[in-house]
């Protein structure tokens, strides 16, 4: 969110080196850096010194030019001590008088631990600015409840005290875990026709949603301590500020509520104008896909994903193929569509829908455009990406058995409520194949009763857990 929200706000004369998997060796960064800010690196791999110089000689172009130049590494807290310190020589690169490349470190709490060791003294020296999130505390995170319901048009919340006191306690204080416990909070309170969300159905979905990366935070950080979805942001190299002359700027909410409420001409206009600039949407668009699934830098890098092999990590899967908007949306998932339109693919993310619009994400924009309207710009390629227990590999047939079958089982529950007739042990059996069958029609994916990617992705559709489309659209 915090790089997303900086990149919307750099001024035009600014170019963006942005490094999303920081597990690389010191010549793999300075490659990395000089791919994204498009330079010509034949014949120069894996020379450090060869990269260097390409991406001195770039710098020094730039500031002729009046261009400021960026590099933003996010997880900067995975940085190896050898990588720590090329971000320190690079602080070097400089004229008499200013600095060439601004430097930006994003990352979690060992971050700050990992600047304070000795052997990084010297790069500590050179850090002029030090931001740190802490958690909301209990009156802050209720207000932050009350802004969100009443930017999503609800005039009376839904919590009780006790519930609100709750999501707070559960969540630590975390907008981004606020956002999942009390979603699926107000899911369950819908199903069950509640008017009043209380503590104990607060906490049966904290239960349901937490993953265990967040209570193990949890219980490390404690509530006063920082968290680790929350950032550190140190700025490096010549103390750089950002020239703007605009208000504060509105709450989160806020944007994105008014980003998506302009009238639909608008939305098609905007979009149609975002293809045109022809930006960088494919890794903006798997970031924020991998994103919603909570997908740490530790289990694969944004580019490996946009390969989009079979199974990109353990237990998460990818899937590339073809469909209209009315068989996506029986998914109910976050996935991403791409573009054709133009020479150059535009790569979105369908974030919800209504009877009448869709809202896609592009590059930091939300976007609400009539449904009629998609096959304007898309002829129905997309790209989805989920989560299944790790123990599920490769497709799954008659006559296969394990714990993989139980869970697939457990799957068509949700669909059937057992009532195929088949609650024996976990084995897949005629019956089974039967039940496959009828989800794949429900899902108009071939009937084959053998469950490959696509009826795999439709029994973790049947998983109230992970990232939904929204719906709070017209």
């Amino acid at each position: 969110t915090l790089s997303r929200m900086l990149l919307e706000q750099l001024p035009e004369n600014t170019q963006v080196a942005l490094l999303l998997n920081p597990r690389l060796s010191p010549v793999e960064m300075i490659e990395t850096i000089c791919e994204e800010l498009k330079l010509d690196v034949s014949g120069k791999r894996g020379s450090l010194k060869a990269l260097t110089d390409a991406l001195n000689t770039y710098l020094l172009d730039a500031y002729a030019q009046g261009l400021r130049v960026v590099l933003i590494v996010d997880e900067a807290q995975n940085l190896s001590l050898d990588a720590m310190e090329q971000i320190r020589l690079l602080t070097n690169l400089e004229t008499p008088t200013q600095k060439l490349l601004q430097i930006i470190l994003l990352g979690q709490p060992e971050l700050r631990d990992m600047l304070n060791r000795p052997e990084l003294r010297q790069l500590a020296q050179r850090i002029t600015a030090r931001y740190h999130l802490t958690p909301l505390d209990a009156a802050e995170s209720e207000a932050y409840v009350r802004h969100r319901m009443a930017v999503a048009g609800c005039q009376r919340v839904p919590f009780s005290r006790l519930g609100l006191r709750a999501l707070y306690q559960r969540s630590g204080g975390i907008p981004r875990l606020i956002n999942v416990v009390a979603d699926r909070a107000l899911m369950a309170g819908y199903a069950r026709e509640q008017q009043s969300i209380g503590e104990r159905l607060v906490d049966r979905s904290a239960d349901e949603t937490l993953p265990g990366h967040a209570r193990y935070w949890l219980r490390r950080a404690g509530r006063w301590v920082i968290a680790a979805a929350l950032a550190v942001l140190l700025v490096l190299a010549g103390g750089w500020m950002l020239n703007r002359t605009t208000g504060p700027a509105p709450p989160p909410a806020a944007t994105a509520a008014q980003s998506v409420a302009k009238p639909q001409a608008e939305g098609v206009q905007k979009l149609e104008s975002l293809i045109a600039q022809a930006p960088e949407t494919e890794l903006f668009a798997f970031t924020q896909l991998l994103s919603r699934w909570q997908v740490e830098s530790g289990e694969t890098s944004v580019r490996a994903a946009t390969r989009c092999p079979t199974s990109i990590a353990s237990g998460l899967y990818c899937l590339r193929g073809n469909a209209s908007i009315e068989q996506l949306l029986r998914f109910d998932r976050p996935l991403i569509l791409v573009f054709n339109a133009s020479k150059t693919p535009a790569f979105v993310v369908l974030e919800g829908a209504g009877t009448k619009l869709v809202r896609v994400g592009m590059a930091g924009d939300a976007i609400e455009l009539p449904r009629q309207r998609l096959a304007e710009f898309w002829s129905g390629e997309f790209i989805a990406i989920w989560r299944v227990p790790e123990k599920i590999n490769g497709s799954l047939m008659v006559g296969d058995a394990g714990p993989a079958i139980g869970w697939a089982k457990q799957r068509l529950n949700a669909l059937d409520g057992g009532a195929g007739g088949d609650t024996g042990p976990a084995y897949f059996d005629a019956a089974m194949q039967e039940r496959v069958r009828k989800l794949q029609l429900s899902y108009g994916i071939q009937a084959d009763g053998i469950i490959g990617p696509e009826t795999l992705f439709a029994l973790s559709a049947l998983d109230d857990s992970g990232p939904h489309l929204s719906r709070n659209v017209e």
